[in-house]
């Protein structure tokens, strides 16, 4: 074989493993801001992006039945502070940050869930 003819095939396997590469690695798309949804009996309350929080803050809703939850935000995270319902499930919880669990409070019929952010499980990863 004569040397450009070993040049040739070598570069045709290069080519050849850089398209191989090109179709197995995904080009990285452009992930959402995550976004907390605060929903109350089934009707959207807030939307916050989480990652656009300058300070801190906290704001109170309050359920059909009258019980209350003290919902705290900050910078790429969501909690609830404080509720008046007798189990404190919610409060317990802590901070969320990603789409992974929601935070519910049964009582007041309260969820928070975060979309976006690319962070949260899918079908097939979890």
């Amino acid at each position: 074989m004569s040397k450009s003819a070993k040049w040739v095939l070598a570069l045709l396997a290069a080519a050849a493993v850089l398209a191989t590469a090109a179709l197995v690695v995904p080009p990285k798309q452009q992930e959402e801001d995550p976004v907390a949804r605060i929903t109350l009996d089934g009707e959207l309350v807030k939307e916050i992006k989480l990652n656009q929080v300058g300070a801190s803050f906290s704001f109170t809703v309050t359920g059909a039945s009258g019980l209350t939850n003290t919902i705290l935000v900050e910078k790429g995270r969501i909690r609830v502070e404080e509720a008046d319902c007798p189990d404190q499930i919610c409060v317990d919880q802590g901070f969320i940050s990603d789409g992974t669990v929601p935070i519910v409070c049964l009582p007041n019929h309260l969820v928070i869930e975060i979309a976006g952010g690319g962070e949260a499980f899918d079908a097939a990863t979890g």
